[in-house]
């Protein structure tokens, strides 16, 4: 259209001052197409009709002109990336070290200001504890046989903690840990957190995160997340951070999408503690308020990590 519109000027504009805004006018449709169109398949056509239009405009300025208009999109802009570019790599740098309960079968770590809560598994050992990190306990529930412990979180004055296999999750006062109240839910109970509006993301060991309400419990939607086992959680704005069961690795999750944005190999903590059992594996994670650190600890490990994601080197 801009072409025909060129040409509608030159042919009732011949003067010098003419053809010198019609110029003007050519190299403005230049850039602009050049910004909004990238279609090569059409630059064939544009320029078959440009040259049929100019068949009885013989000036070699005005001829340069109206194919520097047809032609504006086929410059084109930069090609877009097919794909997004992949997760970042990450690895942990340790700040400090701080004492863990060895018998701890860690399977939720949260902070709520100043104080960590963990919930431990084992069916007839499930615990949850809220005390300073690195310190004793200043509060215990025990779980009573055979209820297995999974996934912790904390919503002011009150948490939800997860059980396994037990078919249950139960939300308690966040003060003293007693129980409230026992909401069922379909599948295993594995990793909790929440985010910024109090939404809960709950893993159940396959590839899906599933959110729910933090009320009610119940479920409000979910992301396929394209790796399964994902185990312990921690939300941190937009993002979710998953252990994945079993390995030394953690996720990065945009929660909005299911995308894995980062990931961060951890291993270097397990050599620390000399972990080489099955089941003692990485496993709690919590963000330090106030900071950009992060607890790492793991299944009975005897410390716990206070570490910092950074690159990984090449």
């Amino acid at each position: 259209m801009r072409a025909e519109l060129l040409l509608g000027c030159v042919l009732q504009h011949r003067s010098s001052r003419e053809l010198h805004r019609i110029g003007e006018f050519a190299l403005h449709g230049t850039v602009v197409q050049g910004q909004q169109q990238s279609h090569a398949a059409n630059c064939a056509a544009r320029i078959r009709g440009a040259r049929a239009r100019l068949f009885n405009v013989r000036t070699p300025i005005v001829t340069a002109l109206l194919m520097a208009a047809a032609l504006g999109g086929c410059a084109g802009a930069p090609e877009q990336p097919e794909h997004p570019a992949g997760p970042e790599r990450l690895t942990v740098q340790v700040v400090a070290t701080l004492p863990h309960d060895p018998a701890a079968f860690t399977e939720g770590l949260e902070f709520a200001g100043d104080t960590l809560y963990e919930s431990t598994g084992l069916a007839g050992r499930s615990m949850l504890t809220a005390g300073p990190a690195g310190g004793p306990p200043r509060v215990t529930a025990t779980l009573p046989s055979p209820l297995f412990g999974e996934g912790v979180t904390v919503l002011g004055p009150k948490l939800w903690q997860l059980t396994w296999q037990d078919g249950f999750a139960i939300e308690r006062d966040a003060a003293t840990l007693a129980e409230l109240r026992r909401v069922p839910f379909q599948g295993e109970g594995w990793g909790l957190c929440h985010q910024d509006g109090g939404r809960l993301v709950m893993s159940n060991g396959s590839a899906r995160l599933t959110f729910r309400d933090p009320a009610t419990f119940a479920v409000t939607g979910g992301v396929d997340v394209g790796r399964d086992q994902l185990n312990e959680l921690e939300c941190v704005g937009g993002d979710v951070y998953a252990n994945v069961w079993h390995t030394d690795t953690i996720l990065r999750v945009e929660a909005a999408t299911g995308r894995i944005t980062g990931t961060i190999d951890a291993g270097q903590l397990r050599a620390k503690v000399n972990a080489t059992g099955t089941e003692d594996v990485l496993n709690g994670i919590a963000a330090v308020p106030g900071t950009g650190d992060f607890l790492l600890t793991g299944k009975q490990w005897p410390v716990t990590f206070r570490v910092r994601f950074v690159p990984a080197p090449a």
